[in-house]
């Protein structure tokens, strides 16, 4: 049971990000579509645009799709599926000996 506990809370840890990611794509192309359907109004002589709705999906998108990518990144740099690019970067011993 405990296993089972854990194992649903992995999950939703990894779902929340994801629905965050959904929710700020959403709001992001809300605010550009209502946008663009305003101009199509004639009644609507100055259409503005939904900044704060667009930067807050912004900001919900990034943080869900950086959590998201960073916790792949790192799972595939514990099992050794990067490429050299994305390993970690291991610090010169200086006390080692040259090989000439």
């Amino acid at each position: 049971m405990k296993l089972l506990i854990s194992r649903f809370i992995a999950i939703l840890i990894l779902v929340i990000p994801g629905f965050m990611a959904m929710t700020g794509f959403l709001l992001m192309k809300d605010a550009v579509f209502l946008y663009i359907a305003v101009h199509g109004n004639d009644q609507i002589t100055n259409p503005s645009f939904q900044w704060l709705h667009f930067g807050g999906g912004l900001l919900l998108f990034v943080l869900g799709i950086g959590f998201l990518g960073g916790w792949i990144l790192f799972r595939d740099r514990k099992r050794n599926y990067v490429g050299p690019r994305f390993k970690k970067k291991r610090p010169s011993n200086p006390d080692a000996p040259t090989r000439t």
